[in-house]
């Protein structure tokens, strides 16, 4: 280029900045970006055919995720690769949402890099679930509309027996260096496999698509469809879960280890802090989140308090929480009671939500009971997303044990799990069609837990906690939470015994000793994750309490709720910083 063209294409640069319009130079790094967080999402759906089949791509339907070694490394160094192309993106020439786009392309990488690199993959179960329990979801992630569908889908169900092969082979090598979950949170685990335990293919939940074929398929390729999904779940799905059984009964459990700290594993200590950082999306050290925790529990226990008081309830307010275990009058007598008294307050809630939001999904949800196979050991309440475009999402509500699932609780669960929590927050950032697919896909836990513990507090707002036993079972989940700080990092930190923990959120919370126990157990073998919920909902209501500050008289919460939600689910400092813009927009309209 000469020195005429060289200032003439120097002169334009200067003029479109001075204009506030793009330069070519910012134009092509947004290419870049964009072409960039494309290529990596069509690699990440190579390497996933399931998310690929539930986001309607037809991306090697008819094969499940390879999970050998080999492919394992060779997806690490593409992670690699890709997080290093993103480094070379000059971010101070995107735009705002941009930004955010590569953030959360990064973070979504460097938990793909780091899981490798901590060897993550040798422990792939929890104390409540499995890569046995997640291969269940494989009829319904799926769209089974003509015969090919159905070819694929009998392809994959034949490669389980495979794929299965290569988890127990990860966790034998996670028993030779010591990475296995603790032998106090398997008791009883085998029993989420017996369900696909069948003797007849047919009562098999795989073979569910084969009950309701479309009606345009003949009667004799339906027959002969139905005939080979037989032969396959009695030959390969079957055997595949069987052989879970017997390694985890006869191998795994057996030689699990009895320590519960995560710093105990090959790097442990490195790996929990690292989980920290990416559950909360904080730099906080464990010792910091302890005593967060403990300050926490002390501030909460006082408000519990007040309501035994206000009760003049005769007795300590640990003879108030032994009275809610024990008496009658808090449980459901069946499950239908359970789902039908969660289903009424979720609705009841529905009507309430206009006053809070400007914006709300289209996405339906319902409620459910969790199913059979794994409620014994699983969670009280949980949010499901849904697995395609055409289902919605689901409040799945816990039926096992009805005598430890108290009704006074059931406000805040069904407000954090539903509306205005989980079903909300996720169907609105699902819906934002103009976003990179990593945003829509991506979930901060920080971010999303801690809206899921705010939307709890919204039910004060919107009068939603009936009596102050509904009120004290609101304060026993924010209670529930703030325990988590502690005993999480007490267990895999600082030497707590799993009894320690048990005692201690027994003494200071309102749930079951069921609750408490798979809580606990659920701690231990996710280290670090039960962080996100307090440590986000405490960020959340100290930007509320800002704006509400700041903005005085001209504070709305729906433009507030608004300014949480439009960029889909985001690190607490991208919040933070998205909050104080919100704050000086709204000032600037009044001034």
């Amino acid at each position: 280029m000469n020195n005429k063209h060289c200032y003439r294409y120097l002169g334009l640069a200067a003029l479109l900045l001075f204009l506030g319009l793009p330069t070519i130079a910012a134009e092509n790094e947004s290419q870049k970006l964009a072409t960039l967080l494309d290529e990596i999402w069509q690699y990440e759906l190579s390497v996933s055919p399931l998310m690929a089949s539930r986001e309607g791509e037809a991306i090697n339907p008819d094969k499940l995720a390879d999970i050998s070694p080999a492919a394992l490394k060779k997806q690490h160094q593409a992670w690699q690769q890709f997080s290093a192309e993103l480094d070379n993106i000059n971010s101070n020439t995107l735009n705002e949402s941009e930004q955010i786009s590569l953030l959360m392309q990064k973070y979504r990488l460097d938990n793909y890099i780091d899981e490798y690199r901590f060897n993550a993959h040798l422990v792939p179960i929890t104390s409540e679930y499995g890569f046995h329990s997640a291969m269940a979801s494989l009829p319904r992630s799926m769209h089974l509309k003509e015969v090919q569908d159905f070819e694929n889908y009998l392809a994959r169900l034949a490669a389980i027996e495979t794929n299965f092969a290569q988890y127990i082979d990860y966790m034998r090598e996670g028993m030779r260096v010591g990475m296995t979950q603790p032998k106090a949170v398997l008791a009883g685990f085998e029993q989420s496999v017996t369900p696909y335990l069948v003797n007849n293919p047919a009562d098999s939940d795989f073979y569910t698509p084969f009950k309701s074929m479309p009606s345009h398929i003949s009667e004799a390729t339906q027959k002969e469809l139905q005939a080979r999904a037989e032969k396959v779940i009695a030959e390969s799905v079957v055997p595949a879960y069987q052989a879970v059984y017997d390694f985890l009964v006869d191998e795994y459990i057996p030689a699990a280890r009895d320590d519960i700290a995560a710093k105990n594993w090959p790097d442990g200590e490195a790996f929990y802090q690292n989980r920290i950082k990416h559950y909360t999306t904080t730099d906080m050290s464990a010792k910091a989140i302890h005593e967060l925790g403990l300050r926490e529990v002390k501030r909460i226990r006082a408000e519990m308090q007040a309501i035994v008081d206000k009760l003049k309830f005769d007795g300590s307010i640990d003879e108030f929480i032994h009275f809610l275990r024990t008496d009658p009058q808090f449980y459901a007598e069946s499950a239908e009671e359970l789902l039908k008294e969660a289903s009424f307050i979720a609705k009841k809630m529905d009507a309430n939500l206009p006053q809070l939001f400007e914006y709300l999904p289209r996405t339906p949800y319902g409620v459910e009971a969790v199913p059979e196979s794994i409620a014994p050991k699983y969670t009280t309440g949980r949010y499901i997303s849904p697995s395609r475009d055409d289902q919605p999402g689901y409040y799945w509500v816990n039926t096992y044990a009805l005598d430890k699932r108290p009704l006074y609780a059931l406000t805040a669960l069904t407000l954090h799990e539903a509306v205005p929590g989980h079903h909300l927050q996720i169907s609105l950032a699902a819906e934002m069609t103009d976003l990179p697919k990593v945003r829509q896909n991506t979930y901060i836990s920080a971010f999303g837990e801690g809206w899921g513990l705010y939307s709890e507090y919204l039910g004060i707002e919107t009068g939603m906690y009936k009596d102050p036993y509904d009120d004290f079972g609101r304060l026993s989940y924010e209670m529930w939470r703030a325990c988590r700080l502690v005993v999480d990092t007490g267990m895999h930190m600082f030497g707590w015994s799993r009894q320690q923990a048990l005692d201690f959120m027994l003494t200071n919370t309102a749930l079951s000793e069921h609750n408490v126990t798979t809580e606990i157990d659920r701690y231990i073998s996710w280290p670090g994750q039960a962080l996100s919920y307090k440590i986000g909902e405490i960020k959340i209501r100290e930007l509320r309490q800002q704006a509400e500050q700041e903005l005085g008289s001209h504070f709305d919460v729906r433009k507030f709720h608004k300014a949480l939600l439009e960029h889909g689910s985001v690190p607490l400092f991208i919040l933070e910083r998205n909050i104080k813009k919100f704050i000086q927009s709204e000032l600037a309209k009044v001034m």
